[in-house]
């Protein structure tokens, strides 16, 4: 969610009165769009900004609740979305399923090297290649005898 935010840009925001952010003036009035791919790839905030570790949320008090606002792949305030505790759940359990039916590999005479995470972006972000990978069933334990 930080790397890749399925919304680059979230829901505009309209400033309901003059504020300042940062060292920017924004007047009341202003349409406000927050580019949350650039906050989750920003070199001041995260360590390592390139690198996938989940560890590094472990002990730490951001949360994609909306308070963090280095991380915010489902907005925040007023304009958060209604389903993201659904869409976390529903990730969860999809995730955990997918991971505990299926052995994974890489197609045949594919290296790990050779997958590539390059973007095309627009409102959505979508990987620029197709990400492939085999997926074998495990069978029950029942059925090893």
């Amino acid at each position: 969610m930080r790397l890749h935010p399925s919304g680059v840009l979230l829901a505009p925001h309209l400033a309901l009165e003059d504020c300042k952010v940062d060292r920017y003036d924004i007047a009341k009035g202003t349409i406000v769009f927050i580019n949350t791919w650039s906050i989750g790839r920003d070199s001041v905030v995260w360590d390592d900004v390139d690198s996938f570790r989940p560890e590094r949320f472990l002990g730490s008090d951001i949360d994609v609740k909306g308070q963090h606002f280095e991380l915010l792949p489902f907005s925040s305030g007023r304009r958060m979305c209604p389903g993201y505790r659904l869409a976390l759940k529903m990730m969860r359990s999809l995730l955990g399923n997918m991971l505990h039916g299926f052995n994974w590999k890489l197609p045949e005479n594919m290296r790990y090297e050779d997958i590539k995470m390059e973007e095309v972006y627009g409102l959505s972000a979508k990987n620029k290649s197709p990400l492939v990978a085999v997926l074998e069933p495990r069978l029950p334990s029942h059925m090893y005898h």
